[in-house]
This record gives C-alpha cells, structure tokens and sequence, in this order.
C-alpha cells in the first residue's frame, strides 16, 4: 500500500470561464497533520469542496485516489462513506438541539429501524469524553461557547469513523485559550492515527502543529513544506504564500499623535434589556485625530458591545454616559446619526452583517451612501461604477469586475469591500472590528497600509483586535477591556503581550 492516504492529481477546476484551481497536485501521507495554506482566493476551499464531494464528480479535471483507490465522489455523503469529514469555518450545528442529538444528526444510531436514544446519550459521552468536553450531552448547543461548538462538530466527524478529518480555519473565532486546546486536541487524534488536514491563515499555528504544508497560490500548487527539514518557518511560508517576501508584516508609520481629539467617552455604561445584564460598564476612553486605537481583551469582555454602543446604539441598549465628537457633546439616537457625525463600523461579522452577499461588489460599496450616487432621489449608475472601480483599484479587490457577487468573493477580498463600503460615507472615526480575522498574511499586509494611508490623511481608527501581535504591531494606545470593563491603557512603549494579557484576565 502507498505512503499516501491521499493524493490529488491535476485537479482543474473553472467557474464560469474563470480557472480556480489548474493542475493542482497535492498529497497527504497516512497521520500527518498536514497544513494548506495560501492568500485568500488561491483556491484552498475549493480544493476542499473537490475532495469533499462539494463540487461533484464530472465537474472537475483530474484524479482523487484515496486509500489507493480512485474515487468518484458525486455528493458529500460519498466522502464520508470513504472516511472523509469536512468541518467548514461556519459551524453546521442545530442551536436548538441537545448535544447528543447534534453529534449524530443523520448518523443517528438505530435498532430495529428505531432511533435508540439510550445508546446515542451513552455513545455520545465516550465521544465528549474523546474530545475532551465537560458538558451533559443533553445541553442545548445554543447555550454553549464557539469554542465548545467546534469540539463537537470534531466529536460529530468521530462519530462518522472519520480517517481524514479536514478544518477549514478552524479557530478563526476562537479565543488563545480555546485555540490551544483544539490545537492539542489535533494532535491527539494524531496519535490515535487520524489524518488532519488543516486550512489556516495563523502562521503560527501552522508552525506548531504542521508536518507537512502546502502553498497555492492563484489556484496552483507552489511546494511542499516539510517541519522535519526545518522548511516551516514564517519567512519560507509568506514568501511562497506572496511571491515576494514581507520583511515586516505590520508596515512602518510615525506613531506620534499631535492631534485634537475626535471622540471621547466618560462614564459611558450600556444595559442590554434583552439578556438583562450590563454590556459595557463605566468606560472612559478617547481617540485623537490620526491615532490607532487598539481594543484588547478576551472573548466576552465587551469589546463587540461597546463599539456597537458608539455607533448610533445599534443594538439598543440603554445607554449612561457622554459622548463628546470633536468636544461637542452628541446623542446618536440612530445608526444613521452615527454616520452623519462621522462614525463608521466595520463588523467583524463580514458575512452575517456587513455585506449584501447576493449582491454585487458595486452594490455592496454604494450601500451605506446611496445619498452620495443619487440625483434627485435617482441613483446615478454611471457614478456608482466609478466610486466603486475607485475604490476596487485603491484597495486592490481582486475580482473578476464590479459585477462579481459579494457572496464569491473571498474573505479578504470581501473585508476589503466591507471596508470600501464604509470608506464611501468619508467618516473621521472609522471602528474595525476584528479587522484581519480569516483572512490571509498577504491580505492582512494590504489592509494594515491601507490603515495607515487613511491615519496620514488625517482619519482615527478604533480597532478591535483578538490578535496581540495586531495589537502590539498597529496601535498607538492599547486599552484592555475584561468582564464589560476598561481594566488599564497602554502607550505602545510599555505595552507587551504579558501586560496586557494580565489585564485581561483581572
């Protein structure tokens, strides 16, 4: 028998003209933990969907041999049948079902032709037990964390006797804590002899946990990188990922701040009426015209919350506190209130709530500003095409033209029309929500100048940002938020990964 468990030989795949994949080969030998990485759009998803059944048999060139034996898979279920389980960066689960109804949902386990709920609850627990998860099967997945989702859609793939496992960014909203442990978990089923196949954008996971990574890049294969040779290394990595080498990925800029001060808040406190509890409690905080403000802290600390609450209330809280934009005192009632004052709000949720996926790329830009395109209450289409080739060109969206739907485009390249979106209504303050998340080394670079071009044209940014290095590598002051509350400010000088975490962690 071969080495391999599996290998992909010449896969070409085409959507509508376009070549997403072209001759790619690509090999994985029997339990490896082996990484693909590559810029968005370079075509690791889709390789994915090939091998997973996603995009059928007959729609694509080449071979999958898997186990020796080549394979036709025309749907998803014909993978699994062979041992193949895919595990998408958007969880498939069932919020409103128990655990133990989830991890064998379609895989229900049977006697008689009867659904044997007693040996699911009893199954379902050694599988909690192999993943390592404290929880009664009969939980709802709705009151559990992403991080403890995520375990059980791996608990759910055990079920199916899973011998290559694939996870497509499988800790992209995962907080550290949560992301080690999955990371161990990983190498875990390793041991046990089950195949990982990872998709990752997180340089230093891949450094960690690979044996083996392959680069695409605009659908080709570049090389395979062996960790037994010392070939995974950050530097090997971006250059082949980039074609180019990135000698610093967070760009230089001055980071002294002479300016006045755009926004500030004292006392500021929000109430969700919903959950009945405090979202944000008793912050003070300012941002000064052509700063980089980074917001720090863990997963539930109210980061998410307080930018909502700046821009216009999104979510109606009830709100305690000043506002003060450029030392007047303001009550942004709206959304679009915190728009005409100059605020803009890049979501950290691009798919769920920044951007119009069944729309087009020139749609999506011209939406938060149809005002700025209209004349006489009639959009100027000629208008919207040029502000949005402006700013497909300035922000480097690679697409296919303005016509191409939000929805195909990668995640990159989508952030950057969310960003575009936001850039069309000309704020002073522009908040970004977890800026960089699942997106790639290259694309993070692209996003981190066009930051710093916006600082020197005189714009104030708030970044949110789960990533310290991000932190650490863009802002010009830190502040830390933990339990809904603002625990400490840094100045860049005296900030490092250990201060902050510990404030973080109070």
């Amino acid at each position: 028998m071969s080495e391999y468990i599996l290998e992909m030989n010449g896969i070409t795949k085409e959507f509508t003209g376009v070549k997403a994949l072209s001759d790619v080969n690509f090999k994985v030998e029997k339990g490896e933990i082996h990484c693909l990485i590559g810029e968005n759009g370079a075509g690791k998803s889709t390789l994915m969907k090939v091998l997973s059944g996603v995009h059928p048999y007959g729609t694509y060139d080449g071979d999958i041999v898997f186990e020796d034996e080549i394979q036709q898979f025309h749907r998803i279920s014909d993978s699994v049948k062979t041992g193949i389980v895919i595990i998408y960066q958007e969880l498939a689960l069932f919020p409103d079902l128990t655990v133990y109804e989830n991890i064998f949902a379609g895989n229900e386990v049977k006697q008689g032709g009867v659904i044997n709920w007693n040996q699911t609850i009893v199954q379902s627990k050694k599988l909690l037990e192999k993943v390592k998860l404290d929880v009664a099967p009969d939980t709802l997945v709705k009151d559990l964390s992403v991080g403890k989702r995520q375990l059980i859609e791996i608990a759910k793939a055990l079920s199916k006797d899973v011998k290559l496992l694939i996870l497509d960014e499988p800790t992209a909203a995962l907080n550290e804590d949560d992301s080690d442990n999955l990371l161990q978990l990983l190498k875990e089923l390793k041991k046990q002899g089950i195949t990982c196949i990872m998709i990752s954008h997180k340089l230093k996971e891949v450094i960690s946990i690979a044996d083996k990574a392959t680069v695409l890049r605009d659908g080709k294969t570049i090389c395979t990188l062996d960790a037994a040779q010392g070939e995974i290394t950050e530097n090997i990595i971006i250059k082949n990922m980039v074609g180019r080498e990135i000698e610093d990925i967070y760009p230089k800029r001055d980071k002294k701040v002479k300016g006045e001060s755009v926004l500030e808040l004292k006392n500021w406190s929000a109430y969700d009426p919903q959950i009945g509890r405090e979202v944000v409690k008793n912050i003070n905080l300012h941002v000064k015209k052509g700063e980089i403000v980074g917001i720090a802290g863990l997963m539930g600390s109210g980061r998410t919350e307080l930018a909502l609450s700046i821009f216009g209330n999104a979510k109606s809280y009830k709100i305690q506190g000043e506002m003060l934009l450029d030392g007047q005192t303001q009550k942004l009632k709206h959304t679009s209130d915190a728009i005409q004052a100059g605020i803009a709000y890049v979501t950290e949720d691009r798919k769920g709530d920044g951007l119009f996926l069944l729309q087009d790329i020139k749609s999506n830009i011209s939406a938060a500003n149809l005002k700025g395109i209209a004349q006489k209450g009639v959009i100027n289409q000629n208008e919207e095409i040029k502000i949005a080739d402006s700013y497909k060109k300035s922000l480097h969206i690679k697409a296919s033209s303005l016509e191409q739907l939000a929805g195909n485009l990668s995640g990159g390249n989508q952030q950057k029309v969310s960003l575009g979106k936001w850039l069309f209504v000309a704020p002073k303050l522009l908040i970004l929500d977890e800026p960089t998340r699942g997106i790639d080394v290259g694309a993070k670079f692209e996003i981190y100048s066009v930051m710093n071009k916006l600082i020197e044209e005189g714009l104030s940014i708030i970044m949110i940002s789960s990533e310290l290095g991000e932190v650490l590598g863009m802002s010009d002051r830190v502040y830390v938020m933990a339990q809904t509350e603002m625990k400490g400010e840094l100045n860049i000088e005296e900030a490092n990964q250990e201060k902050i975490m510990q404030l973080a962690t109070q």
